[in-house]
């Protein structure tokens, strides 16, 4: 089944990473299409419009992902009169809420610029209230139409947390703060390495599901205004696939 990326929410049913890639890189192919339609908003190029629903917000963030992957970056919407426009204001298409790992930047992994995506990181993708109230500034005051969660491959955060409940050994201060808000989400239906990258998908899917909770979101995905989604980056390919 194809996900439609303007549905409210995502199918339930669990999908191999395999189907999952496949889900996220199918959406590229209506990125890849020449657009010729002029600059909208502040901060776009005459590459195409600004995304205004969570179907070509999908897209754009596919197409860039694809570019990223293939070594055919643009690196858009970093020219003077870019940054010119930007000083009157931002209009970004996407919220990106990642991880810090400096291994899995927004911008680059979706070959975006400036004024296109509104990026939060927290290790692990861990949601706090600062965490919750910057997504919700993107969605509600700027009027973003898609929020992904951004999970990746080798993840040392949620690697910390598997060990500490493992060994039962206390992390430094604040550390043990980020284990305890990613424990939730362990898998215990697997040992090692396994574990640790069921766990990945698991934490993604967690903060994905307590995003698409929330009131406020709630309302705008049920008016098919906005998409709260899940992703996985991995390092070993550099592709972006769906976790549903």
């Amino acid at each position: 089944m194809t996900y439609d990326a303007t549905s409210p929410t995502p199918p339930a049913s669990p999908a191999s990473p395999a189907r999952r890639a496949l889900l996220w890189a199918g959406l590229t192919g209506a990125a890849a299409l020449t657009v010729t339609a002029p600059a909208q908003a502040a901060g776009r190029t005459p590459a195409g419009p600004r995304p205004e629903t969570p179907a070509q917000a999908l897209r754009a963030l596919a197409a860039g992902n694809l570019r990223w992957r293939t070594y055919r970056e643009r690196h858009p919407d970093e020219t003077p009169a870019v940054r010119h426009a930007l000083t009157k204001g931002q209009h970004p298409f996407a919220v990106i809420l990642g991880c810090v790992d400096s291994r899995v930047p927004p911008e680059l992994v979706f070959d975006q610029g400036l004024g296109d995506l509104l990026t939060v990181r927290a290790a692990g993708e861990v949601l706090d209230e600062a965490v919750l109230g910057s997504i919700a500034y993107g969605v509600l005051e700027l009027g973003i139409p898609l929020v992904t969660v951004l999970g990746h491959q080798s993840c040392g955060a949620v690697r910390a947390a598997v060990e500490a409940e493992r060994t039962g050994e206390p992390l430094p201060d604040h550390i043990q703060y980020l284990a305890d808000q990613i424990r939730p989400a362990i898998d215990h239906t697997t040992e090692g390495d396994a574990r640790v990258d069921a766990t990945i998908d698991a934490q993604v899917r967690l903060v994905r599901s307590r995003l698409a909770a929330v009131p406020d979101l709630a309302a705008r995905v049920a008016q098919g205004r906005l998409a709260v989604v899940g992703a996985r980056y991995e390092l070993t390919s550099q592709l972006v696939h769906r976790v549903d």
